[in-house]
């Protein structure tokens, strides 16, 4: 007990520092992997010392928990590639928030069963820690199916849906305050929680892909405060500050993206944004578009001096990064300037193109955000957007009535020469047409990312020993 009191201060507090240091280097690529390590020190510094909490008697179902999630956890970080990183991302939450759920829930009746332990301050915190724990895993797990492509990926809407919705939650929410009020009305808790874990449900349904990246970032939000009120229910400071930096980093970067993409936290909850626009499409379809072989665009990309890269969520799917890369070396090699332009909210979570790009590593300093490359792209010969949609998309700046009206976009339109790698003239997420895609300066490259990618790295290969 003596060990106890004098080492556990230490290790929680240099946990925390850990925590800290971990979301400060994570901001940067070029400081990333530095954060990854000191968070996984910090963590395992917060591990160590928690178990040797004088609370802790039998260690016997500890380890049989250690070697099952080590059996299940290491699989998955080697079989599911990077490209599945979103979905593996909304999984995490999943497990945290249904283990904060499960606890609350445990110390909810071993309370009730000693009598004592209950009082205001830790039902509130229970209560807050359940609802957000119940709620968080099922709304993970229905994003996990949007991300896998198990589910409809279009938001699915019905007349009265918000009034549903909310009505679900503010039952959820009055039964938790009855709870406050009276812990020993039991029966009710069991309703409790299936409420929270059908808002969780209703909350992701009417929410298209193209709002993933922040839904992912809310959830992760709601998941750490779950963890930083089940702190308060257990006198765990470490839990208490470990999930408060959670739930405001994942808050804040929910913000970010809805910034991004000029969009209100209700409109992204409750707007069923992504809904085909069936007329806009069937109108883009009678347009002419110019497109180009993977021949015709390798000698564009060798006769032009700069290059900017703008890759989405088709890259991730025809996992090109890597041919991507090989493109890079061989136009470098040749003099030109090429550059990786990254929209906030390109792919299914936040950073997902920075993930892939380091993944097939391409350096850090081509990397280029929104707000850098924009002032330059009017002096760029040729930007070759790969599988992106909704951030290239001109109406954002000129049709006012269009779904993405006012959402900041990569102005890939004012290159000299736009190339587009994409499979077919399908819309984006947001379900409307791409004005981009006609214009005189635009070329449609038609293909799988990865094989279109290939083609022009044998053509770039193919010149360079001319």
């Amino acid at each position: 007990m003596k060990l106890d009191a004098t080492l556990l201060p230490i290790l929680y507090m240099l946990a925390a520092i850990g925590f800290i240091l971990a979301i400060k280097w994570l901001g940067s690529p070029a400081t990333a992997r530095r954060g990854v390590i000191v968070g996984e020190i910090g963590m395992l510094l917060a591990v160590v010392g928690t178990l040797l909490r004088f609370e802790v008697v039998n260690y016997q179902w500890i380890l049989v928990a250690f070697f099952l999630g080590t059996a299940v956890g290491i699989p998955i970080a080697y079989i599911m590639p990077m490209t599945a990183v979103p979905q593996r991302t909304a999984f995490s939450h999943a497990c945290g928030a249904l283990a904060s759920a499960l606890i609350g829930t445990a110390e909810y009746y071993k309370g009730l069963d000693q009598g004592a332990g209950l009082s205001k301050v830790v039902m509130i915190a229970l209560i807050i820690e359940t609802l957000l724990g119940f709620l968080t895993f099922t709304a993970s797990m229905m994003a996990f199916g949007k991300l896998q492509e198990v589910l409809a990926q279009r938001p699915i809407t019905y007349r009265g849906q918000n009034f549903v919705n909310l009505g679900v939650f503010a039952a959820a929410a009055g039964i938790g305050l009855a709870l406050i009020v009276s812990p020993e009305h039991s029966v009710l808790f069991p309703l409790f929680a299936a409420l929270a874990l059908l808002f969780g449900v209703l909350l992701i349904i009417p929410i298209g892909g193209a709002d993933m990246p922040t839904v992912i970032a809310l959830l992760n939000s709601y998941a750490g405060l779950s963890a930083s009120a089940m702190g308060f229910v257990l006198n765990n400071k470490l839990l208490i500050v470990a999930g408060a930096l959670d739930g405001s980093s994942g808050f804040i970067l929910a913000i970010i993206m809805c910034k991004a993409m000029n969009r209100s936290f209700s409109n992204v909850l409750f707007g069923a944004f992504g809904q085909l626009q069936t007329t806009a499409v069937a109108a883009g379809e009678a347009k002419p578009v110019h497109s180009a072989s993977a021949e015709e665009a390798a000698q564009i990309l060798d006769s032009a001096r700069n290059v900017v890269v703008i890759p989405g969520y088709g890259m991730a799917v025809a996992q090109a990064q890597h041919k991507l890369k090989e493109m890079f070396e061989l136009l470098t090699k040749r003099g030109v300037d090429v550059r990786f332009a990254i929209h906030p909210v390109a792919g299914r979570m936040p950073g997902h193109m920075n993930v892939l790009l380091a993944e097939a590593d391409v350096p850090y300093d081509k990397l280029w955000e929104m707000d850098d490359i924009n002032p330059e792209m009017a002096n760029v010969d040729v930007a070759l957007i790969i599988g992106a949609n909704d951030v290239v998309n001109p109406g954002a700046e000129t049709d006012p009535h269009s779904a993405i009206a006012g959402m900041p976009i990569i102005q890939a339109y004012k290159a000299r020469t736009v190339m587009v790698i994409k499979r077919s003239m399908n819309p984006g997420f947001a379900g409307i047409d791409n004005e981009l895609y006609y214009r005189d300066n635009t070329l449609m490259l038609f293909g799988d990312a990865k094989a279109f990618l290939s083609s022009v790295v044998k053509e770039l290969g193919a010149l360079a020993k001319v």
